[in-house]
């Protein structure tokens, strides 16, 4: 019978991971499995962009792919934006 653990439980255990722990101490410390700990990683992902974590696991690739392409997409825009301000300094002469 599989164990039932409560949301506080999930959500410190994730918050141990985003704190630079890795997933094998955590594991170790709180007697848990890796797979439990990575899927409440992976739904806190989910949770933190707005999403509600899919069941099917096709949808849920499909999310994962989404994710990576829109934190793809948002590092291209930060890029573009500082070679934007790089480029605009150029042109400014300083007074005399």
């Amino acid at each position: 019978m599989p164990i039932k653990y409560t949301d506080e439980f999930k959500r410190d255990a994730v918050a141990l991971v985003e704190s630079g722990i890795t997933q094998k101490v955590v594991c170790k410390d709180l007697g848990i499995s890796k797979t439990a700990l990575q899927t409440w990683v992976r739904d806190a992902k989910f949770q933190s962009h707005g999403l509600t974590p899919p069941a099917d696991p096709d949808e849920r690739r499909e999310m994962a792919a989404a994710i990576k392409r829109i934190r793809e997409l948002e590092m291209e825009n930060e890029v573009l934006r500082r070679a934007a301000a790089y480029l605009s300094q150029v042109h400014i002469t300083p007074p005399k």
